[in-house]
């Protein structure tokens, strides 16, 4: 290949300026052929939250990462969080997923925490319900597990109709069903109960 030789004042040839501007010409037109071939194969719509989640397209609105709180009278009671909540009814049905809910005492201390799979909060009766292994522990210790309840905060009160098993130190209970305040300090097992004595470790020993 002949070198491109150059004349006075280090000037290229006319024949050498010819060659670098069709090169020149060649490699951008190659590269925008490249920009329009990855434009044209980028066809697909990007995913939007709803089909990426599959997130019902009937829900009225749709929330991300909820934080609702329950009162009554102006004194809280509940405050439920879920990973989802899909509103119905003009807003007044609030469909949960991934549900985390506090429970409050009269004076603002908590008093129980909740984990479901899924959850319902009815707006206008103020009323919760979660389902699918749903766990209470409570602050000083005990630990309920059943597969629904409800929380009714106009009397401040959780039940369930549903089989479940009530743990603590040093006893077990169990039964169909059962009414009791947030903290389990007043539960009343409504049929097929049963009780027994548990295990406890003693230190040291």
């Amino acid at each position: 290949m002949k070198r491109l030789r150059t004349v006075e004042g280090g000037q290229w040839t006319v024949d050498a300026r010819r060659r670098v501007e069709v090169r020149r010409t060649a490699f951008v037109g190659l590269l925008l052929a490249s920009v329009c071939l990855a434009g044209c194969r980028d066809t697909q719509a990007p995913k939007t939250g709803a089909t990426a989640s599959g997130v019902d397209p009937n829900a009225d609105q749709v929330v991300f990462t909820s934080r609702t709180m329950i009162t009554d009278g102006g004194l809280r009671r509940a405050e439920v969080m879920s990973d989802t909540a899909l509103f119905y009814d003009d807003n007044t049905r609030m469909d949960m997923r991934n549900v985390h809910a506090i429970f409050y005492s009269a004076t603002g201390a908590t008093d129980a925490v909740l984990t479901s799979r899924t959850g319902r909060y009815l707006t206008r009766d103020n009323v919760l319900e979660a389902r699918g292994s749903v766990v209470i522990n409570t602050v000083d210790g005990r630990r309920l597990t059943t597969e629904q309840i409800k929380f009714d905060s106009r009397v401040n009160q959780i039940s369930s109709d549903s089989a479940f098993v009530l743990t603590e130190e040093g006893r077990e209970a169990s039964g169909v069903g059962f009414v009791s305040d947030p903290d389990m300090n007043n539960l009343r097992i409504l049929k097929g109960s049963r009780a027994k004595a548990r295990d406890v470790k003693v230190p040291g020993a």
